[in-house]
């Protein structure tokens, strides 16, 4: 039962609950105690994405320069190209379905925002962030490419220790107090009338990206299975092990030995999946990618915000970015995403809340989608360096 009680997808779906209930049959002064909440807790989120995000990518692409060589580069770049692909592949597939699919919820959620009621909190506290999140983003990218070329820095021990510093704000502050935010959400929009339509959203677009990382996991596994002259389905069955350990643990990290013995299973050589595997654990994010894209065009769609072909692109390239080296917890990759997604997309602190709570209810498939593809990356690099000298 405890741990259970510590699973954080248990906790958001007891947070939903509560909240649909509390917004429904407790009066209004109770409710604006959950909003005034989460009024400080989105101004804290935003002062700490851009150090979020800055903590996160400085040490990751850092660390990328520890003497692989071409291995390094080749992978690096089959794995943030899978990442690409994935997020292009969802946001075609669901620019043209959503609109239709979700026609009349937007409707109804247009309908009740006209003459609803809003919760308000008793008070407000601004708390301005350091840096925008764009600086952040390539300020970390500079300075994270630069400790790439140093063999010995003081900076870059900096870096490690900042990263630690704000792993330690994700763990033990964000992720335990990011079920009250999403039961405030979920209150006002009880509150409101809205709640219902939503989650007749949420059930829908579910599917959708359920059917969306089986056929991207066939997909990887048909490329690997061409190129390597073998049966991809037989290929994708050996990898079963780690794609249900994935689902249990929800951490690519801690799947790291059954995606490496069974990608042995499927013949790659010892040092390729050795290698690739835990490299990819941290930069191969196809299935995250796939999730975030497929609730950010839902949720405009819903809100009736314009989107296009260019906007996304952008996203998507920062996303595959933003995204790298997320921390080892449940929803991190989601949390690096927050910045870009209120800088580029234009997202409000409502729209965070609800891709947070629809990103965790689908945490465990995004993250075996994850390491599953890992594996077919393994077998496509092994083919690449097979009977070459690559250091």
């Amino acid at each position: 039962m405890k741990k259970l009680f510590s699973n954080l997808l248990f906790k958001v779906f007891i947070a939903i609950v509560l909240g649909i209930v509390f917004g429904l049959y407790l009066p209004e002064s109770f409710n604006r105690i959950f909003t005034t909440f989460n009024a400080f807790f989105g101004q804290f989120l935003n002062f700490a994405i851009p150090l979020i995000i800055m903590g996160l990518i400085m040490p990751a692409i850092s660390d990328l320069g520890k003497g692989a060589g071409k291995l390094l580069l080749l992978t690096a770049a089959i794995a943030y190209g899978s990442t690409l692909f994935s997020g292009f592949m969802t946001y075609l597939v669901t620019s043209g379905l959503f609109p239709q699919l979700l026609e009349s919820h937007v409707n109804n959620v247009a309908e009740i925002s006209t003459s609803s009621l809003e919760l308000t909190p008793y008070f407000t506290i601004t708390i301005p962030p350091a840096l925008d999140v764009m600086t952040a983003l390539v300020l970390a990218f500079v300075i994270g490419l630069g400790l790439s070329y140093q063999e010995k820095s003081s900076l870059k021990l900096v870096v490690k220790d900042f990263e630690k510093i704000i792993m330690q704000v994700i763990e033990n502050v964000i992720v335990p107090l990011l079920p009250l935010f999403i039961l405030g959400i979920f209150a006002s929009m009880s509150f409101s009338g809205k709640v219902f339509s939503i989650l007749s959203v949420f059930i829908n677009i579910i599917g959708v990206i359920f059917a969306l990382h089986i056929i991207l996991l066939l997909l990887q596994y048909t490329i690997a299975g061409i190129l390597t002259k073998k049966n991809p389905l037989k290929l994708l069955l050996n990898m079963m092990p780690a794609y249900f350990t994935a689902l249990g643990t929800q951490s690519s990290a801690a799947t790291i030995p059954v995606t490496l013995e069974q990608t042995l299973k499927n013949g790659v050589s010892e040092k390729i999946a050795g290698f690739v595997i835990p490299l990819c654990a941290t930069i191969h994010l196809s299935g995250s990618t796939m999730k975030i894209t497929a609730c950010a065009i839902a949720l405009m769609i819903l809100q009736g915000m314009p989107f296009d072909f260019t906007l996304f692109a952008g996203f998507i390239f920062m996303l595959g970015i933003a995204m790298v080296a997320a921390p080892g917890v449940p929803g991190g990759a989601i949390m690096a995403a927050v910045g870009i997604l209120q800088s580029m997309l234009g997202f409000s602190e409502e729209m965070i809340g609800l891709m947070i709570a629809l990103y965790i209810a689908m945490d465990s498939f995004g993250t075996a989608c994850n390491v599953t593809g890992d594996g077919a990356i393994a077998l496509v690099v092994d083919r690449i360096t097979k009977d070459k000298i690559i250091s």
